[in-house]
């Protein structure tokens, strides 16, 4: 059961509530159809590139990229020169993307739950068991590396 708590599960089920709301609950409230659709489609574009990016970074050091588990290196390279968590911040990216392009106006609160989720569940284990493992490394990391953007 511990693939439940994964970022793509937690992802999953905001998508699902996002899509319920604007399927079953638009309540005529509404984006704009045109630039919605264009704004959504380039943030999930974007969003599928970073995590396309940071998996392969993660791979060419040979570092796991299970959020549960401490990786055998610490990847400051590629994609991860600009942000600490490029795949969780894709994760937000797709979620307001869908949400746009689902014109799921109510849906909104689940882009800063999601944040929420991902920061408490994951990103702060994760930081604390790296600060553990690489010390000096990590933190001149979080020094020079900005948590999200």
């Amino acid at each position: 059961m511990k693939w439940i708590d994964t970022p793509p599960a937690w992802l999953m089920v905001c998508l699902a509530l996002a899509w319920c709301q604007a399927r079953y609950l638009p309540m005529g409230l509404g984006f704009g159809a045109v630039w919605a659709d264009l704004l959504g489609g380039l943030l999930v574009g974007g969003g599928l590139v970073l995590i396309g990016l940071a998996i392969t970074e993660m791979r060419r050091q040979k570092t796991t990229i299970l959020p549960h588990e401490t990786p055998s290196h610490l990847v400051q390279s590629g994609i991860f020169k600009r942000s600490r968590n490029p795949i969780y911040l894709a994760d937000v990216m797709i979620l307001t993307g869908l949400i746009l392009y689902f014109d799921a106006v109510l849906a909104l609160p689940l882009i800063p739950a999601l944040t929420w989720i991902l920061e408490k569940r994951f990103i702060t284990g994760e930081e604390d068991r790296m600060r553990r493992s690489f010390r000096a490394d990590w933190a001149r990391y979080e020094q020079k590396t900005r948590r999200w953007l």
